[in-house]
């Protein structure tokens, strides 16, 4: 007898195929069975009139702390997310040592670990209430040997790819970079290519945050796609995007160079979220020289005029396209203020705080170097093409669901079903955030449904589904997400949360 048995739904494989409409049977938390006269089951849930799909994958999160957080957490669930990748843009947990963890982003500094196992293991006790698969980020594994330097000697290269290595035995899924961040930015390509014959061991991917994605946008790709290449690993291109006003309409060139990079023989795929702004650290507009050496070091920069006057000329050079923070691809009006230690001054633009704009953000920085924002920069042209391309997939980049924060954490899947998706185009949208990804990052079992998958399923409404969040109010109920099951166990149920900590840390070759 089956444990449960999902009748007369509409059925999408995950893997691109036609849907059909049939039961599904669980048994021993997997799928036991697709079809009809399925047999007998202890419990049948009716879902005649949905759509019965794979638990949606999302292949560039932030969630690393969220399975710490006092309470369960609900909030991609309710999105159809049963998996995330976690470790993004090249911040992971782990590895970490007590003389430089402070230089982590502060979220990840009060969570920062020896080594990335014993990450997994803290959170795998503390609960997550979704699956989570780990990256091991390049800035986190460079400020465990160098700190905030800008320079390397080849002795801590070497101990930097020693610590991926402890990494990717612990159980990570592949690392990330983050080069518009630092340290990242300071590191070369044969830094790059170092860290990736490592993951090539493993036969790991490698996932980057560009060196730029504006006016640099076709250099970065070009050094993404080197690194892939001469390693011979597989490449995720993180939250595709033409950042500005001036790169507005390079999504064909991105999509194009993806492409022919992949006929060339690189496995590679990207990720994007249904949103025209994106959301990060303020700091990030400055060149990344400004943080060398760390906050203390920026705090003293940001407090002489002559280093703020030096900061703003290297950031408006037209000389060159990367290394100079986000500043050329902004206006005043872009930057609207997310975080704060002011509360006055969030949700405000920085065209509305009078006085010279770079001033003004210098200001705000010397008060709280931790500050965020989120950033208006692209065109819905550029967002529907990466969005249609069947090498895209959709990625939230979302950070935990607490505080002032962006409606991707809330609403990616349902914005991009609900808005972007048409009746027919819906086996290849849910292919794109299910069998995908899991491929990509080697989660063998998950991402496609059929006999034998483990049963991470999410049942919608495709009539409904959607999210009201806005910029304003971000952390509104999505609409639509039905059910969703975990290996077999309900976590969704009529639209709500049934409770508990269901998830797991899903290590490097988990099934």
């Amino acid at each position: 007898m089956h444990d449960l048995l999902l009748r007369s739904g509409t059925v999408h494989d995950g893997l691109g195929g036609p849907p059909r409409l049939a039961d599904v049977a669980i048994a021993d938390r997997r799928v036991a069975a697709v079809g009809r006269d399925l047999g007998p089951a202890r419990r049948v849930v009716d879902v005649s009139g949905l759509i019965v799909a794979p638990g949606f994958v999302d292949p560039h999160s932030h969630s690393d702390t969220v399975p710490f957080l006092e309470e369960p957490q609900p909030f991609k669930l309710l999105q159809g997310v049963t998996t995330e990748i976690v470790g993004n843009c090249g911040f992971s947990c782990g590895p970490a040592v007590p003389e430089t963890r402070t230089f982590l982003p502060e979220e990840l500094s009060g969570a920062a670990f020896a080594t990335l196992g014993d990450y997994l293991d803290a959170a795998e006790a503390a609960g997550p209430s979704n699956n989570l698969a780990v990256l091991v980020g390049h800035n986190t594994l460079r400020v465990a040997v160098a700190g905030m330097r800008a320079e390397m000697t080849p002795g801590e290269l070497a101990r930097m790819c020693e610590l991926a290595a402890g990494s990717f035995e612990a159980g990570a899924v592949g690392w990330s970079s983050g080069l518009e961040y630092v340290p990242g930015a300071y590191a070369d390509l044969d830094e790059l290519l170092a860290l990736a014959l490592v993951a090539k061991r493993w036969d790991l991917p490698y996932a980057t945050h560009m060196r730029s994605e504006s006016e640099g946008l076709a250099d970065a790709l070009d050094e993404a796609i080197a690194v892939a290449t001469r390693a011979g690993i597989r490449l995720q291109v993180s939250h595709c995007k033409a950042s500005g006003r001036a790169v507005h309409g390079s999504s064909a060139m991105v999509l194009d160079k993806l492409a022919r990079a992949r006929r060339a023989g690189v496995d590679v795929r990207g990720d994007v979220y249904p949103y025209l702004a994106f959301g990060t650290m303020l700091v990030a507009v400055l060149p990344p020289i400004a943080c060398e050496g760390g906050e203390q070091a920026l705090l003293a920069r940001l407090a002489d005029p002559a280093e703020r006057a030096a900061l703003r000329a290297l950031a408006e050079s037209p000389d060159t396209g990367t290394g100079v923070g986000f500043w050329r691809e902004l206006t005043p009006e872009d930057v609207q203020i997310l975080t704060h230690s002011d509360p006055g001054i969030q949700g405000r633009r920085l065209a509305d705080l009078g006085g010279d704009p770079w001033e003004a953000l210098c200001e705000l920085l010397r008060l709280d170097p931790q500050a965020s924002g989120v950033f208006h920069t692209m065109h819905e042209a550029d967002l529907s093409a990466f969005l249609a391309d069947p090498l895209i997939s959709v990625g939230s980049d979302n950070g935990p669901p607490v505080g002032p924060s962006h409606p991707r954490t809330f609403g990616t899947f349902p914005t991009y079903l609900g808005t972007y998706v048409k009746k027919e185009e819906m086996p290849e949208a849910i292919r794109k955030v299910s069998s995908a990804v899991a491929a990509q990052f080697g989660l063998t079992g998950r991402g496609w449904l059929g006999p034998g998958a483990v049963a991470d399923i999410c049942v919608f409404d495709p009539a409904t589904i959607g999210h009201p969040g806005t910029y304003e109010q971000p952390d509104l109920r999505p609409t639509g997400v039905e059910h969703v099951f975990l290996a077999g166990h309900q976590v969704v149920a009529d639209g709500e949360f049934t409770g508990g900590r269901h998830g797991r840390m899903l290590r490097r070759d988990a099934r």
